[in-house]
């Protein structure tokens, strides 16, 4: 399918392939409309619906992966629309419903809205001109896509005190130390480090990403004995599927194995 705001292809080999979605508005440095959300949403369902597909790229340009939500749009809605249109849930948060794998491959800014979409991926790895943000206090407003909930879960309270109560950018270096960077490489070996990493995922069990992805994510909302119960019984399952015998199998035998997904 085609999109007004996104670029879609798929990349590497059979059987597990990669969805790559890139954010296509440069003359806005890809602000996030609600069309772009929609049209995000859409293509990534259909990813994530698609048996063929092992794992998610998100990019955006070498300037920004997304230097925000779209003012010019957001300064002329009142609190009645945005309480009755549900604004910002209603689209952004169809991410969340994504049950496989989502790297961000970030070059530039990802401020605003664009660091909190950064922030709903799985893995990040940004090139070393990679900026991230939260500067919405400057316009009169605070972050309204999670930025203050996930930010402090990624950098630590006092990191997201800072960048959310004076609004300063931190650079990627930063970044990957206080942890809300998976990878930092150089800005030409980007996309390449980011379709290595989707290859290695693609190449895993396809039952065991969607129960590992779903442990680490509920490691975030429940308190630790809830967590390691839900991992526990969730390790227990991967014995009900054929790949955990391929899987083992394959070690003992010193062999690569042939996971079938089911």
């Amino acid at each position: 399918m085609s999109y007004e705001y996104l670029l879609t292809e798929t990349r590497g080999e059979m059987p597990l392939r990669c969805g790559w979605i890139t954010l296509n508005r440069p003359k806005a440095l890809n602000a996030l409309n609600d069309r772009l959300m929609d049209e995000l949403g859409h293509a990534m369902k259909a990813f994530d619906a698609d048996e063929s597909i092992g794992c998610i790229v998100i990019t955006g340009s070498e300037k920004a992966f997304a230097a925000g939500a779209d003012i010019t749009v957001m300064s002329k809605l009142s609190y009645m629309e945005v309480y009755k249109k549900d604004y910002i849930t209603r689209n952004w948060e169809t991410i969340r419903s994504i049950r496989k794998p989502v790297i961000a491959a970030v070059a530039g800014f990802a401020l605003g809205g664009g660091c909190e979409l950064v922030m709903m991926c799985d893995l990040v790895i940004a090139a070393e001109s990679a900026k991230f943000g939260q500067p919405e206090i400057k316009l009169g407003i605070i972050p309204g896509a999670g930025g203050t909930q996930r930010l402090p879960r990624a950098v630590g309270k006092a990191k997201a005190m800072d960048m959310v109560l004076t609004a300063r950018m931190m650079d990627v270096h930063e970044a990957e130390r206080a942890g809300l960077v998976s990878r930092v490489v150089a800005p030409e070996r980007l996309l390449a480090e980011a379709q290595a990493a989707a290859d290695a995922i693609c190449s895993q069990s396809l039952p065991s990403l969607l129960a590992a992805k779903e442990c680490v994510n509920r490691a975030y909302e429940s308190p630790l004995a809830e967590g390691v119960l839900f991992e526990r019984r969730m390790f227990h399952s991967m014995f009900a599927t054929d790949d955990q015998k391929e899987g083992m199998d394959a070690f003992i035998n010193k062999r690569k194995p042939t996971f079938k997904h089911c």
